[in-house]
């Protein structure tokens, strides 16, 4: 027997149904790129209230630089301005391969109603086998009612290990969010790409 709520069957047979489905919308690919930005109504984009939730993939995004982090930020003036006042907070778990210095704990580049862009990964090398991935889940952002909700999840290989980061936080506005804007902290990312997705 199922179960069914609101008319949607969420368990049957032992299977769960998580509802909901994922479009692709946009892919954009890195080759020494300052910035990727995704503009709602330009080159396919869509980030409108087509969707209540969109999902950007970021897969072996590697730095033209050592050292350094994925970051985004949001517009809602189509991409003129990226600088919404943000409140944000992170933790990391750091793993080095041969086991040493293991570490967990809070990230202090976290955002207190702040216009800056948030850091999404971990310091990211640039060698040939360095990179970082991951994703980032807007809720809602078109609505014109509520602060906009954000989670993000990356991986990044740097100095012989792995550090993954969490980060969540909210753009503090009740405007409609209509772009977004991806880059590194300092210099260009030099390949990886970012993919858009809405969900239903």
């Amino acid at each position: 027997m199922g179960l069914i709520s609101n008319g949607s069957t969420i368990f049957d047979n032992g299977a769960m149904s998580a509802g909901g489905s994922m479009t692709f919308i946009k892919k954009l690919t890195a080759s020494a790129s300052a910035t990727l930005s995704f503009v709602d109504g330009t080159s396919g984009v869509v980030l409108d209230d087509t969707y209540k939730e969109y999902l950007f993939t970021f897969n072996s995004i590697h730095p033209a630089e050592n050292n350094t982090k994925l970051m985004f930020q949001a517009s809602t003036d189509t991409g003129s301005n990226y600088g919404i006042t943000m409140t944000s907070s992170r933790f990391y778990a750091f793993h080095k391969e041969n086991g040493a210095t293991p570490e967990f704990g809070y990230h202090d580049e976290d955002l207190a109603q702040s216009t800056d862009f948030q850091n999404l990964a971990a310091a990211t090398g640039s060698g040939n086998d360095e990179a970082a991935s991951g994703f980032v889940r807007i809720f809602n952002p078109s609505s014109t009612t509520f602060v906009k909700h954000f989670i993000a999840d990356a991986n990044s290989y740097l100095l012989s290990g792995s550090i993954r980061t969490c980060t969540a936080g909210y753009f503090n506005t009740t405007s409609a969010l209509d772009a977004f804007q991806f880059k590194m902290t300092s210099d260009n990312i030099d390949a990886g790409d970012i993919c858009l997705y809405g969900i239903a």
